[in-house]
Parts: structure tokens; sequence; C-alpha cells
């Protein structure tokens, strides 16, 4: 059995188990056209079938490309699906913020979708799959109570790398897999002309920092950029307050995040 063949089983089986765990049945995934959520909705379709919703999001900023290779992925793998723009919402938002730059679009659209997702999860009694990878989850490159947000994550220990090899094994459609990754958050957004480095170069150094655990002389020695291991290690502790719920104040013996965490599965 291949790598990405025992993957797939096993991220299948965690969707299945963790979602029967909640006592719901159904799933949504927000489908952008992008290899991440792609690689989600492929796993989640073998899992619930017509009980996964993948809902497509756009807006004045998205791409013809990105629409596109969502259509051919719903009609690849026969995903259900529906549209709800968010152009509606965001261009309010704007005309009364003439002045927003990018990032502060960028953000606001991801949680006006993910608002969207949340609100449609209620309407079919759903849970939320998140598409966020692990890359993206250590470098902080996602949006609080955004794109960040979700009940289940089945690819967050993947790196992105790993992901373009699962969507490679699933079958994804070959537009997807070979386009630039980009939210779509603002016109020619580029992922990896935010980061200044590819996430091929990005993943290698973070392997070797965050899975074998090497020294930064260590991994500079062995030829990473130092002023690329510099940023990735600066932003994986910058950021680490999006990968965690929020703080709460310590004031009695049993304090939620602290020391009273409940397991999902827990049977009284």
């Amino acid at each position: 059995m291949s790598k990405y063949s025992q993957i797939t089983k096993f991220l299948q089986y965690f969707l299945e188990n963790e979602v029967n765990k909640t006592g719901l049945k159904n799933v949504v995934v927000g489908l952008s056209g992008g290899l991440d959520s792609a690689v989600v909705a492929v796993l989640a379709q073998e899992v619930f079938k017509d009980r996964l919703l993948c809902v497509k999001m756009p807006s004045h900023y998205s791409s013809q490309n990105s629409l596109d290779d969502a259509k051919e992925l719903c009609q690849d793998f026969n995903l259900k699906f529906e549209i709800s723009s968010i152009e509606p919402m965001l261009k309010a938002y704007e005309k009364i913020n003439p002045n927003m730059d990018n990032l502060r679009k960028g953000n606001f659209s991801s949680r006006m979708r993910m608002a969207t997702l949340f609100d449609i999860s209620a309407r079919q009694n759903a849970l939320v799959l998140g598409t966020s990878n692990k890359s993206e989850l250590m470098l902080g490159y996602g949006t609080l109570y955004g794109d960040l947000a979700s009940a289940l994550n089945p690819i967050g220990d993947l790196y992105k790398s790993e992901v373009y090899d699962l969507a490679k094994y699933l079958g994804v459609c070959k537009s997807i897999i070979a386009k630039p990754p980009s939210a779509d958050l603002w016109e020619a957004q580029s992922d990896e002309a935010d980061l200044g480095y590819t996430y091929a170069q990005l993943d290698a150094a973070m392997k070797l920092y965050v899975e074998d655990r090497l020294s930064k002389q260590e991994i500079i020695k062995s030829g990473v950029d130092s002023d690329m291991l510099e940023m990735i290690i600066d932003r994986i502790f910058r950021n680490h307050f999006k990968r965690k719920m929020p703080v709460i104040a310590k004031l009695t013996s049993r304090t939620i995040n602290h020391d009273f965490n409940y397991p999902r599965d827990i049977r009284l």
C-alpha cells in the first residue's frame, strides 16, 4: 500500500469517526477552486456522499480560472454544491470603508466567507470542514476566524507540498494542481509572492525545524537560506495565537483550556 493510499484511508476514517462522535451526519466545505479545498472535498465525498455540501463563495476579486476549476472538480467527482456570493456584502463594506488596503480586504473577505459557511452549516445541521494545511498553520498564513476556522481539519498535519502529492493520488484535475496557489483575496494575489518563497523551499526548511527539531545552525549548515529560516521561525512564534483557542484568565480551580478539557467523544 502506497504512502498516500494509507494517508487517504486514515483521513477518511478520521472524518467519519469525528463527525459521528458529534451526533451530526452532514458536512460542508468552502470550495474555492484551489488545491486545499479540492483535496478536502474529494476526501469527504468518498465518506459522506450526498451528505457533503460544497459551497462556492465568489467575490468580484475571484479569478475566472478559480470559478472554472471549482466547476470542473464538481463535475469530475459529482460533488453537490451551491453558490453563495459574498460580493454584495464585500462591496457594501468597501463602500463605507473606501481606504481599505489589500490586507484588510483579504481578511474581511475571508471572514465573510466563513460566516456564510457557518450559517449554511446551521441550516444543514452540519459540521464545517477546514482546509488549512500545515505550512499555512505553522506560518500563521491565514485569517483568524476566517479560513482558519472549522470544526474538523483533515489536512492540517500535511505540508503544502504533501497536499500536492495527495491531490495527484486522488486524481484532482491537473488545472488545479498546476496553477500558482492563491486565495483570490484581491486581484492578482499570490500566496508565494506574499511569503517571499515557494512552498517547496518553505516546507523543506520547516520539516528540518519542526519535525527533525534541528537547531538554526544545523539547518543553515545544510544549505537553507538563513534569511528565510529567520522569517519562518519568527512567523511560527509570532502567530502562535492563531493556533490556539482564546486564552482564558484563570480564576478558579478548573478553567476551560487550562485544566478542564473533556474529550469530544466523552459520554455520560
